[in-house]
C-alpha cells in the first residue's frame, strides 16, 4: 500500500505539470493544403 502512494504522489507532479503545459500551450495555427495529397495504394503483391 506504501507503494501505491508514493508512486500516487511521484505522479501528481508530473500529471499537473503536464496538464498545465496542454493548457497553457495553444496549438499552432497552421492552414490545411489546397492541393489533395496523391498517393496510391499499393496494388496486391504477385
Amino acid at each position: 500500500m506504501r507503494a501505491l502512494v508514493a508512486a500516487s504522489i511521484g505522479l501528481a507532479p508530473v500529471l499537473l505539470l503536464v496538464l498545465l503545459l496542454a493548457v497553457t500551450d495553444p496549438a499552432p495555427e497552421g492552414e490545411t493544403s489546397p492541393k489533395p495529397l496523391l498517393t496510391t495504394v499499393p496494388g496486391p503483391k504477385k
